[in-house]
């Protein structure tokens, strides 16, 4: 039995705000959707009301463990290939793609039909215990406050996107609103303690409150969005907002040394998650050592395999036919385990550059056990924000594949796929480990590493998040920079081509929670801003 609670978030304000319901007498889900409009109002590039996601609920005393699916579905105007001649290339980690005039990327066309605020809504209504209102009432007295620009906040709006990405300040510059919220009186962008403060996404914020989830998708706002895409080129209609559901699904589960692994279905990347789990189970990890060259080489192998593998057949289930009786067999992993214990190198073609994601995470374990584990994002945020409504609108059509006939390709109402994986581990029937992360197709490398670095390796969650970390999304490994160069050193001169960091803290950003005979110990990635609180 739980005999504490927990929040741990990428942001401090957003944990708070949970922690204190948590304080209150909320449950796991009040405080998470909670903390999650909180996000949206302290981090508003890295997701927010009109964005995607996924979030995994367990409340074992109820006998529920379910999974909310709230990716962003093409808006039924978009055609397979109507941009199949504007393609420029493709980022190196699969991320997305670059077309010409960045019309994916930047503007109203880059934007799916937005699902977050539908998923907050359910998940309240069904698995919550308290009042819509008094959930959005803390982010409405954050908009109304502002908030003062965190470093992490601050590091990506300068360095978030290139490589024939637009430029971060571009997106926040796009619209009226941004151009006068996040930029000084001399034009310059606001420096870390100055605060942003957006009138328009509180009052929106006071809408919703009042007239509940449905009028962002029917009603009063629903009717703006619609006029301001109209008006504007968008592809996103009244219909899509209308229409717009949610896919609740059972988790999708593997096993990996006698601990059950639940995280999410496809279009998410729970598929590469336990993929690679499998793959690694054939390895005495701990034999190898932690971060050693050898270490290195057979989970980087197994990544590539696992990002070979998503890109050749994972989709949106609905569109398309993921053979995950395949993916997820032992004996095909074993398979895989032979071929890296015999040198085999996989291969995973890519054009472009590593870019970081806009994402964020929050995981809680309340008084009676339940868990939350949820990562919502905008993607690579589109810089449309509405007049008169404060918040920016996901940029995930960056993400679909302009080719028609593949796995990601363009369809109308389709999911595109996503590396989010908000994962729990459990041992002997009870929850052990409820983690998640941001961090574009490397959330499922940093999952993974954090997981292995528990079961394998007998970290606590904090020091699970914080060893240093590395990728392998395509033919390149990349380290942080943590990672010493006589490690790397070894695998260049096994023909390996390094890809260091001069970050100290990076592939994705892993935020977890420990559960250990009835106490909780938490990690926040100390790459982010973010903090685990205990009440």
């Amino acid at each position: 039995m739980v005999r504490e609670a927990m929040i741990v978030s990428a942001q401090p304000e957003a944990s708070e705000a949970g922690a204190r319901v948590l304080m209150a007498g909320g449950n796991a889900v009040d405080a998470a959707i909670t903390a999650a409009l909180v996000q949206g109002v302290v981090d508003p590039q890295m997701c927010g009301i009109a964005g995607f996601g996924n979030c995994q609920i367990h409340m074992p005393s109820k006998g529920v463990h379910t999974c909310i699916d709230f990716h962003g579905k093409t808006p039924l105007s978009a055609t397979p290939e109507m941009w199949e001649n504007l393609i420029e290339g493709e980022t190196r980690d699969g991320f997305g793609f670059v077309l010409k005039g960045n019309i994916n990327d930047l503007g109203y066309q880059a934007i799916t039909t937005p699902g977050s605020l539908k998923a907050y809504g359910e998940a309240i209504s069904q698995y919550g215990t308290w009042d819509w209102a008094d959930i959005v009432a803390p982010a409405i007295a954050q908009a109304d406050e502002g908030f003062r620009v965190r470093p992490h906040v601050y590091f990506w709006w300068v360095n978030g996107a290139d490589h024939g990405r637009v430029p971060v300040d571009q997106r926040l510059s796009f619209s009226s609103i941004g151009k006068r919220s996040y930029f000084n009186s001399s034009g310059n962008l606001k420096k870390i303690g100055e605060k942003v403060h957006i009138p328009e996404m509180a009052n929106t914020l006071r809408k919703i409150a009042k007239q509940g989830v449905e009028s962002f998708y029917t009603g009063e706002i629903a009717e703006q969005i619609a006029s301001d895409m109209k008006t504007n080129g968008g592809l996103l209609s009244y219909d899509d907002l209308a229409s717009y559901s949610t896919t609740v699904t059972e988790p999708l589960t593997g096993d990996y040394r006698n601990y059950r692994i639940t995280t999410n279905q496809p279009p998410g990347g729970g598929v590469m998650l336990i993929e690679m789990l499998n793959i690694l189970e054939n390895f005495d990890l701990k034999k190898i050592g932690h971060n050693t060259s050898e270490y290195i080489r057979v989970v980087a192998e197994a990544m590539k395999l696992a990002t070979a593998d998503k890109d050749r057949h994972v989709g949106d289930p609905q569109f398309v036919d993921v053979p995950l009786s395949k993916l997820l067999s032992k004996d095909y992993a074993k398979s895989v385990s032979e071929r890296i214990m015999n040198g085999e190198k996989m291969t995973v073609e890519r054009y472009g550059s590593n870019e970081p994601k806009q994402t964020t995470h929050v995981a809680v374990v309340d008084y009676d056990g339940n868990c939350v584990t949820m990562t919502h994002s905008l993607g690579m945020p589109s810089g449309v924000i509405t007049d008169n409504l404060g918040f920016m609108y996901n940029g995930c059509m960056a993400v679909f594949d302009p080719r028609p006939n593949r796995a990601g390709s363009i369809a109308p109402g389709k999911s595109r796929f996503s590396s989010l994986a908000p994962t729990i581990v459990s041992k002997d029937g009870q929850p052990f480990i409820v983690l998640g992360a941001p961090g574009g197709t490397q959330i499922a490398m940093g999952i993974l590493q954090s997981v292995v670095n528990v079961i394998d390796f007998d970290m606590n969650m904090l020091e699970a998040v914080s060893a240093p970390r590395f990728s392998a999304t395509s033919n390149l490994i990349d380290v942080m920079n943590r990672i010493p160069s006589y490690i790397t050193n070894n695998l260049e001169g096994q023909g390996y081509e390094i890809a260091r960091s001069a970050l100290s803290f990076g592939i994705a950003a892993v935020h977890g929670i420990r559960i250990q005979d009835g106490k909780l110990d938490g990690g926040a990635d100390p790459g982010h801003d973010g903090v685990a609180l205990k009440v």
